[in-house]
């Protein structure tokens, strides 16, 4: 198998972490973003959706989404449970992944692709047509980021994790999320101090530097 990665977009970055929490070395290939190489021909045939990581198996299939990708890590390799060991932690963390998605990554999605000249035309990643930007979206993800801030620093205030006692995919996906929200101008203040405590100890994980 042959993992296409690029080494600072946040979807594959969520991979190399979690293959990293599970001690899983993986053949890799490094896409080159900034030149465009996601949407050339070659990859396209890998990937028509023009995006990475994708994981291509010996036998030609090519599974895509960072989530599906670690989904099946996590089945081939359940110790440790990142994705939760019993009914109740796995249905917390797909609620927890779900809200850091919806909530906070969308809010970085909105400010990067909206609000940086470079994207012009093409506020959408991937191999879409032309997509003009959004002005308006750029100030709604402002919104959005405040709101999820707050949302898991009260959440971290009577949790070690954000979803609960064991480190999880949860806390992958929000950590690539904060870090995505640099480029997109989005802080994180200083007063959040529960979620600056969590930001230290996942920080200070091997898997972070992956």
């Amino acid at each position: 198998m042959l993992l296409h990665d690029s080494a600072w977009a946040p979807s594959p970055r969520k991979v190399r972490m979690f293959l990293a929490e599970k001690g899983i070395e993986v053949p890799t290939r490094t896409v080159d973003l900034r030149i465009g190489e996601q949407l050339g021909s070659e990859y396209l045939l890998i990937n028509p959706t023009g995006a990475v990581p994708a994981l291509q198996f010996d036998d030609g299939e090519v599974l895509t989404e960072a989530t599906a990708i670690c989904r099946y890590f996590e089945a081939l390799h359940p110790e440790p449970p990142l994705f939760g060991a019993d009914a109740r932690s796995i249905a917390r963390i797909e609620c927890w992944t779900r809200r850091v998605e919806q909530e906070g990554y969308a809010a970085c999605v909105y400010a990067f692709r909206n609000g940086n000249p470079a994207f012009a035309d093409r506020a959408l990643s991937g191999a879409w047509p032309t997509m003009p930007q959004i002005q308006e979206l750029v100030a709604r993800a402002a919104a959005m980021w405040t709101c999820f801030v707050e949302l898991l620093d009260q959440r971290l205030s009577g949790s070690p994790w954000i979803a609960g006692e064991a480190f999880s995919y949860a806390d992958i996906t929000a950590f690539v999320t904060i870090g995505f929200a640099r480029p997109a101008r989005l802080p994180v203040p200083n007063t959040a101090a529960n979620l600056q405590r969590w930001l230290a100890a996942v920080g200070a994980r091997p898997s972070a530097s992956a």
